[in-house]
């Protein structure tokens, strides 16, 4: 893919360490990218990566997974989304691993990952771990993703209810995550309901975003403290969104700020369908005014044709004699004679079928500092 700027998507993003003095663990990278020299559409790409081990390195995970990710994306053709995700999360993962074995004090080092890749207006998403996707839309906020959490399965099992998974113990063991001995199983399902199946979310993904759409990423660090209608609030009344998310992690460490909190806002813009409107404007006034230029000039060939005639009537008076009053043996009855009319051809517009006009003279747009559940 080819770097771009001035892409048809607003990128907002901001990154706090918290309140308690650890080192900021998350990473994140937005992208613009052009497909080709061919292919003109525009691909946006936000990855957010809350690295975990804490001592062990959990910024250096995040960092290689970043950087792996996007790096996949941007040397990949465009033209699978989906399976570039899944195997950019894949080999982010294996790397991570592989350099957690190199060096003791890295050992059992790992990271989340939540990654959104817009196409043109097309979203898809990949997910791992418990750093959030959401989608901000209207009036409602939607969590497309699905944590990896010993709560989150708790939950589905109905071992436990959301009221009691607040506060767990056990609400921060992590179930799936980048850096893990076998490569995770990357979550690809987009919830938009929630009585999706499986299936349905899986088919969500290029779900078409429509102008005004937000694609919301964000760490732990802000959803362990602010709760979902919290951050709807702000990012609905908040008239800019760099604002919004500086309120956001504002509200966070006002509450604690217990963890690195990271916020990635991809929002898309009017200027799509705005260029849209102007083309078809454009090539409106064009047809208008090409149509009058044709009823112009018909009108004063018309004319032209009309006064010539009645020039040549007038130097050439007609003389009657007895053939002319008497009816001649060879007229044929019921004859009559009809002045032609000048007919245009109009070609067909998206508007209007094809049809002959008879002229008339006369014009009218996360980290966790927690360890994963199988480190010993």
């Amino acid at each position: 893919m080819k770097n771009i700027e001035n892409a048809r998507v607003q990128i907002y993003a901001s990154t706090h360490p918290g309140m308690t003095g650890k080192q900021n663990e998350d990473r994140y990278v937005t992208s613009s990218y052009q497909i080709s020299e061919t292919d003109l559409r525009q691909v946006v790409v936000g990855v957010l990566c809350d690295g975990i081990g804490g001592h062990r390195a959990g910024e250096v995970a995040a960092e290689i997974a970043v950087e792996t990710i996007t790096g996949q994306i941007a040397s990949s053709s465009g033209l699978d989304p989906l399976n570039t995700l899944y195997e950019s999360i894949q080999i982010a993962s294996q790397r991570i691993y592989e350099e957690s074995q190199k060096n003791q004090s890295r050992h059992g080092m790992g990271s989340t990952c939540a990654c959104a890749l817009i196409i043109e207006s097309q979203l898809y998403t990949a997910s791992v771990g418990d750093s959030r996707i959401y989608l901000l839309r209207d009036n409602d906020l939607i969590q497309l993703s699905t944590d990896h959490t010993w709560v989150q399965e708790a939950i589905e099992a109905k071992l436990i209810t959301e009221t009691e998974a607040v506060g767990h113990p056990n609400m921060h063991v992590i179930r799936r995550y980048l850096g893990s001995p076998t490569p995770p199983e990357p979550d690809l399902r987009l919830n938009l309901d929630a009585e999706d199946s499986k299936e349905d979310a899986y088919q969500n993904q290029g779900l078409n975003l429509l102008p005004g759409d937000v694609v919301f990423l964000c760490s732990d660090g802000l959803t362990d403290l602010v709760e979902d209608q919290e951050i709807k609030a702000l990012l609905l009344k908040t008239y800019n969104l760099q604002i919004a998310l500086n309120g956001l992690i504002a509200l966070a460490n006002k509450r604690g700020g217990h963890d690195n909190i990271t916020l990635v806002a991809l929002q898309l813009t009017t200027k799509a369908i705005s260029e849209k409107k102007k083309s078809n404007r454009t090539w409106l006034i064009g047809c208008s005014i090409s149509l009058l230029v044709i009823m112009l000039l018909s009108a004063l060939v018309f004319l032209s044709i009309y006064f010539s005639n009645k020039q040549s009537n007038a130097q050439h008076p007609p003389t009657s004699t007895a053939t002319d009053i008497l009816p001649s043996s060879t007229s044929l009855p019921g004859l009559t004679s009809d002045i032609s009319q000048t007919e245009v051809c109009i070609s067909p517009t998206p508007e209007a079928p094809a049809q002959i006009l008879t002229l008339q003279p006369s014009i009218t747009p996360w980290p966790t500092n927690t360890l994963p559940v199988d480190y010993p």
